[in-house]
């Protein structure tokens, strides 16, 4: 009693269905991260008409805020740090990398004072070059 049965054929198809539902879920989550990677300290740097360093490699970043804060910005990850641990990092980068240049950017509207102390401490730290940031001025004949 055997039936003739119907043998399937193994289908060659690929069912991209599940792919496009993770290509999705992975757009939004780049969408959403995207605009968080951007997040910097906002500071309103002094104008300033000096030419720019040439640095082989990134610098180390301190930013001083209008608040008196010290942020430290290495590799494009900032974290707010007090004087000790500003001092202690940047003599850790410095024993790694004796050539590292260090920038300061301190707020137009900050103490002249704080910046100051940011610049002992990276003295003290060891840091061999240290430069302050400056944004470059208007072009003449624009608005300010």
């Amino acid at each position: 009693m055997a039936r003739n049965r119907k043998r399937r054929k193994p289908v060659a198809e690929i069912n991209v269905v599940p792919y496009i539902d993770v290509m999705l879920v992975l757009l939004i989550i780049f969408m959403v991260t995207a605009p968080l990677l951007n997040l910097g300290v906002d500071v309103d740097l002094p104008q300033a008409s000096a030419e720019p360093m040439q640095n082989e490699s990134e610098p180390v970043v301190v930013t001083v805020t209008r608040e008196g804060l010290f942020f430290l910005t290495v590799g494009g990850e900032h974290e707010e740090v007090d004087a000790e641990t500003l001092k202690g990092k940047v003599a850790a980068f410095v024993r790694n990398n004796p050539k590292l240049t260090v920038l300061v950017g301190g707020d137009r509207s900050v103490e002249y004072g704080k910046v100051f102390q940011a610049m002992a401490l990276l003295q003290q730290a060891g840091a061999p070059k240290v430069g302050l940031m400056a944004d470059p001025p208007p072009p003449p004949g624009s608005a300010p």
